[in-house]
């Protein structure tokens, strides 16, 4: 991968769409560009006043999809508002006559594109540079030779080329506005935005957090149809990831069901019904990834080489059905679940894969090349069973039992059974001598034995027995750094905080991890990791990127993708660990098992939304919790079984 400054660009995104420039705003090297659905609508963008740049003052975020970029040339003042639609997005350059006295001034705007895959510019391939031309109907166009077409308007028009002549009194403004729209493909419905959820904490990071994931996620929502799911992240994953949607949709359920369910549906639709080596289709498989066809770049348009999204499917309709997903829409997806399921028990021993040589090397979340290796460095090849897969599959295969008891289809026991028998078979296998399990067991039976954060998605699961839970937290204590989880433990000799895989730190493995530890009763660590995450957040201005440096000073990891779904969902997650939330709006009732000492102070949470009704909650320093709306017909239970104290009504949330 290409070292892209990702870090120092800002990115404005209405998926399928994104900008990124440099905080000056132009656009014109590296990654820049205006991307829709992965091909690039604008490579260079550049605004000049009577022939000469801009000196650059500020840049503000103004929202996921928007920023504010502040120039001057001489006594005016040039902003450049940016706005990211789905189809393209809108550059509204604004001239300002700060001077005492009339200014006559040409503002040229200098405008091409290069059509570049996200693939290619990624890996840093050159392509050919097109200028934008008028044409009769008085838009700007430029066109490609495999049909792709992007149109600008301008209000107001310019004279002749892209060039205004302004006059302006003292104090007097004007304005130009630029539409770049990709018109080849079909009109892109945007996703309704219906996050509501907010909070209030003594500690004021938890607020930031929390906004700033709740609007990133709101920017990375896109379509399918009428269902709605989240893009992976900008700018090189705008599109449907089985793995990635499916954990975006879980950690953020405290946001509602409508995006778990959309997404479900999106991926049952795509579900593996026969085998296909070149795209790795299986029955049953839950793919990996989808990218237009005039887009695709390695990797075929719709691929299925992932190991582990099959039993995440399961387990997010499982969560999604618990947190108050329709009932018919549940049952509508259950030959989904039997198909996943089959698919998991197919494997001989452990659910597992082996490189085709065609596709991905690896195909569990960490997915690059040397994303899993021994404790002496060396990587690890063939046959892979991934530790956190086998805690995927054992809680699919008993959560998926009770969804087929609970409406009546057969096979329950059988689950119930073949869990079971995984479990006795993960406990005979990756335990290592050193007593914690293996990052992966191979084909040959041999262990992958460095000490990984992949251990951390067993807890919660249900996989561990209660001592080996607090063995696996004891050594996700060793991998803590002060910004989170490192992927790969400091002794193990290919440790290196500034790599993918191998010792960096990503929020979302982090808050997988927190969410299992709060499960399983650890509450120190749980409280650490809170703080760990709310410290990086801070270091990154609350939009957290999609992996950082593992060292001690949450060093930017510069091609990485900022805002990513699963990033963004870590504040909704965090907000389930602190209140120690456990839903199960089949059964009526919704536990409350906070923190204790709060690791925030006291805090407040609004628009929790759960079973068609919106919950507000608070939580004191000391971990007392009450409870002011909350959904119709739910009981509100703490940890031991009492009732939760109900506080006054709240006017700004609905009770359902």
């Amino acid at each position: 991968m290409a070292q892209h400054q990702l870090h120092e660009r800002v990115t404005c995104v209405a998926s399928p769409a994104t900008w990124l420039s440099g905080p000056d705003g132009r656009l014109g090297g590296d990654a820049d560009g205006l991307y829709v659905e992965d091909r690039r609508a604008v490579a260079r963008l550049e605004v000049t006043v009577d022939g000469a740049t801009l000196t650059a003052l500020d840049v503000q975020r103004t929202g996921a999809a928007s920023a504010v970029f502040a120039g001057v040339r001489d006594s005016l003042t040039v902003t450049r508002s940016r706005l990211a639609e789905p189809l393209g997005g809108t550059e509204t350059v604004t001239l300002a006559n700060e001077a005492g006295e009339r200014r006559s001034v040409v503002l040229a705007v200098d405008v091409a594109t290069d059509f570049a895959t996200t693939g290619a510019v990624r890996d840093d391939l050159t392509a050919s540079i097109v200028d934008f031309r008028a044409e009769e109907d008085g838009a700007w166009w430029a066109r490609s030779a495999d049909g792709m077409a992007v149109r600008l308007d301008t209000t107001p028009a310019p004279e002749g080329a892209l060039r205004w002549a302004v006059t302006l009194e003292a104090g007097e403004a004007w304005s130009v506005e630029l539409r770049f729209t990709r018109t080849d493909i079909p009109p892109i419905q945007r996703a309704k935005r219906f996050s509501t959820l907010r909070v209030a904490a003594a500690d004021p990071r938890l607020d930031a957090l929390v906004r700033t994931g709740v609007q990133d996620l709101d920017a990375l929502r896109r379509t399918d149809g009428a269902d709605v799911y989240y893009s992976a992240g900008s700018p090189w994953y705008l599109t449907l990831f089985g793995r990635d949607a499916l954990w975006a949709a879980r950690l953020g359920l405290p946001l509602g069901v409508e995006v778990a369910a959309g997404t479900l549906r999106a991926l049952a639709a795509r579900q593996g019904t026969a085998y296909d080596g070149d795209t790795e289709e299986e029955p049953g498989r839950i793919l990996h990834e989808v990218r237009p066809p005039d887009a695709v770049h390695r990797l075929p348009p719709v691929y299925y080489g992932t190991v582990d999204a099959t039993a995440l499917f399961v387990c997010t309709l499982a969560d999604a059905h618990r947190w108050g997903m329709r009932p018919d829409a549940v049952e509508a997806l259950l030959p989904n679940v039997e198909a996943a399921l089959a698919w998991l028990a197919g494997h001989e021993g452990f659910v597992a894969y082996r490189s085709t040589g065609k596709g991905l090397t690896n195909q569990g979340w960490k997915d690059s090349g040397d994303g899993i290796q021994f404790a002496d460095g060396r990587v690890a090849t063939g046959t892979l069973a991934l530790c956190e897969v086998q805690g995927y599959a054992y809680q699919a295969a008993l959560h998926g039992a009770d969804l087929l008891d609970a409406f009546g289809r057969p096979g329950g026991q059988r689950w119930r059974a073949w869990a079971a028998e995984l479990a006795e078979r993960f406990r005979e296998a990756f335990w290592c001598p050193g007593g914690y399990p293996a990052v992966a067991v191979t084909g040959d039976g041999e262990q992958v034995d460095a000490v990984a954060s992949n251990m951390g998605h067993l807890l919660g699961t249900g996989l561990l027995s209660e001592d080996e839970s607090a063995v696996v937290a004891d050594h996700l204590a060793s991998l803590r750094s002060p910004f989170g989880l490192r992927t790969l433990a400091t002794d193990s000799a290919g440790y290196d905080p500034g790599s993918y895989h191998a010792g960096s730190v990503w929020p979302h493995d982090t808050a997988i991890a927190l969410l299992g530890l709060a499960r399983d009763g650890h509450r120190q660590e749980a409280a650490a990791l809170v703080g760990a995450l709310l410290s990086a957040a801070e270091r990154f201005d609350y939009r957290l990127p999609e992996l950082y440096g593992g060292d001690d000073g949450a060093t930017p990891y510069p091609p990485a993708c900022r805002p990513q779904a699963w990033a963004a969902a870590v504040g909704p997650a965090v907000l389930t660990a602190l209140l120690g939330l456990d839903v199960d709006v089949p059964a009526g009732r919704i536990t409350f098992d906070p923190l204790r000492p709060s690791p925030v102070g006291a805090f407040r949470v609004r628009g929790l939304k759960v079973a068609g009704g919106e919950l507000d909650v608070t939580v004191d320093a000391a971990g007392a919790v009450t409870v002011h709306n909350g959904p119709i017909g739910i009981s509100f239970l703490l940890a031991d079984g009492s009732p939760a104290r109900i506080g006054r009504p709240t006017s700004a949330a609905s009770a359902g």
